[in-house]
């Protein structure tokens, strides 16, 4: 009988469980009345610390939900996004977002590492330090609204897609903390060479200077918790994907496209470029999207661009659907690396 009130009262508490996007869409974040207690992230942020407990870190940082990602300047804490904390706002987001940043277990303690990689920083105030400043750069340097990734550099760990190391020193020490952390890393042979090693040793270096310390700063502060946050969810998405597509894309020009398909008369009767890469769009999505790093999400637009395109210039195909796919994959990936190669990258934070 006791479990059966409590399941109706979890039931009753997300009742919005049910709506249709439209109208969930509505509700503004205080309104899921969410927690991380009795959820995965619960379980997930447990493993972190039995991590930090291994290395003989003392220090925890405090965890809560909010709108996305992130641990804020001189707090020691985590923010994590809402939708990790309910299915059926996991399926939301990807819905909006086409994917779910930290959707997977072991994405999802990736993120975590690197986020208390920067709650430690500033529990400890590491990067006051000299030796801090001489390996990645000063922290209080302003974050840039993009930067130009240099993704064969050896001068940086590789943790998080597009080259997080690279946007900050802040965040290099937090990919860096990251890689040192993962259990079984085995980080002195894969960055054996490579400058990165330099930081990663340091890091090795801190870690065991601050093992069984208290930390300074132990402010229990949360910013933009999920309960006090009044934007709707339709609000939130809305500023999230202008965020994305604040960028200046390359332009696709006539000519890449005529090299795939074609205008001529000859091929009436083939399929259009148009109709052929509506099929192939989720799969072409997804896989420039791990190979460059880019979010889908972005990805998607350039792949809609390129649809309306071939639409207006009434391209249809000339080879086989297997040819047109590879080549299809390969201009859309080489266009996105081009783009990075050139800068401009925002910083999404």
């Amino acid at each position: 009988m006791a479990s059966s009130s409590v399941s109706h009262r979890r039931r009753s508490r997300f009742w919005w469980a049910r709506l249709p996007d439209e109208k969930l869409l509505d509700l503004r974040f205080r309104d899921l009345n969410l927690t991380i207690k009795r959820t995965d992230l619960e379980e997930q942020i447990g493993r972190l610390y039995r991590e930090l407990d291994r290395r003989q870190i003392l220090f925890h940082p405090r965890c809560w939900l909010s709108n996305e990602w992130f641990s804020p300047d001189g707090k020691p804490g985590i923010a994590i996004p809402f939708y990790l904390a309910h299915d059926r706002l996991r399926d939301l987001e990807r819905q909006q977002m086409l994917e779910v940043e930290g959707g997977t277990r072991a994405w999802c303690m990736r993120i975590l590492r690197h986020e208390c990689g920067h709650a430690i920083d500033n529990a400890f105030r590491l990067h006051r330090r000299k030796r801090y400043r001489q390996l990645f750069g000063s922290y209080t340097q302003p974050y840039p609204e993009s930067y130009q990734p240099r993704p064969f550099s050896k001068s940086y760990v590789v943790h998080l897609d597009m080259w997080y190391a690279q946007a900050h020193p802040a965040e290099d020490f937090a990919e860096t903390f990251a890689v040192w952390l993962r259990p079984s890393s085995r980080w002195r042979q894969t960055y054996e060479g490579w400058g990165a090693l330099r930081k990663l040793e340091y890091v090795d270096e801190l870690m065991a200077e601050i093992a069984g310390q208290r930390p300074p700063v132990t402010s229990r502060q949360v910013v933009d918790p999920l309960r006090q946050l009044t934007t709707s969810l339709r609000e939130h998405y809305r500023n999230k994907r202008m965020t994305y597509l604040d960028e200046d894309w390359p332009e696709f020009f006539d000519t890449d496209l005529h090299k795939l398909f074609s205008s001529d008369p000859k091929y009436r009767r083939n399929r259009t470029a148009a109709s052929f890469l509506r099929r192939i769009k989720p799969d072409l999505r997804k896989m420039v999207s791990r190979w460059t790093g880019e979010y889908q999400y972005v990805v998607e637009q350039v792949l809609v661009d390129i649809i309306d395109r071939c639409q207006e210039l009434k391209l249809r195909l000339m080879r086989s659907p297997q040819r047109t796919f590879i080549d299809a994959l390969t201009m859309v990936t080489v266009q996105t690396m081009n783009y990075l190669h050139e800068g401009n990258h925002r910083v999404v934070l």
